[in-house]
């Protein structure tokens, strides 16, 4: 899919669920300003012309306190300094961007163009290996999820960031 047609269905989407209106530049700017990057083209794009939150798999947290809150954290900003704790050894550019329920939440890197997907599931695990990388582009990502192919548990295709975990 197209990034015009991924913007395309997750409006679609954010219209028929009622989901917060589209944020504002000075939004996106004052997050980008938190997290030190600049927000990949695509995800910007969806916030500014699709909606405020709410929208992919476990929906995406807001850029502003809309009122409505998809995860334990009132907007993106609150859940990146939740997630920046440096006991969390949490890489430079990684944004928290759905919660998934159980400590576990779908992470976006600020650092890559096309915003690179990271999994963080302490449960599948350890604390220490929580944190791995998916493959896939946020495009790719999100073109599974309106596909139907996000699964509910852990991702099938995830790599442990360590295979010598002793309890993976």
């Amino acid at each position: 899919m197209t990034d015009d047609e991924l913007i395309a269905a997750v409006r679609d989407y954010a219209a028929g669920k009622n989901l917060p209106d589209p944020a504002l530049p000075a939004d996106i700017a004052a997050f980008e300003h938190i997290a030190g990057h600049a927000m990949p083209h695509l995800l910007k794009r969806i916030y500014l012309e699709a909606s405020n939150g709410g929208f992919g798999p476990w929906e995406a947290v807001s850029l502003t306190d809309t009122g409505d809150w998809f995860s334990d954290c009132e907007d993106i900003a609150m859940a990146y300094r939740e997630f920046a704790d440096p006991a969390r050894g949490l890489p430079p550019g990684l944004v928290p961007l759905m919660d998934r329920g159980c400590a576990m939440w779908a992470l976006t890197d600020f650092t890559t163009a096309d915003g690179q997907m990271w999994d963080s599931d302490p449960n599948l695990c350890c604390k220490e290996h929580a944190l791995a990388p998916l493959g896939q582009s946020l495009a790719e990502w999100l073109a599974d999820w309106l596909h139907g192919a996000i699964p509910d548990g852990s991702y099938p295709h995830r790599e442990l960031a360590a295979k010598d975990c002793p309890a993976g």
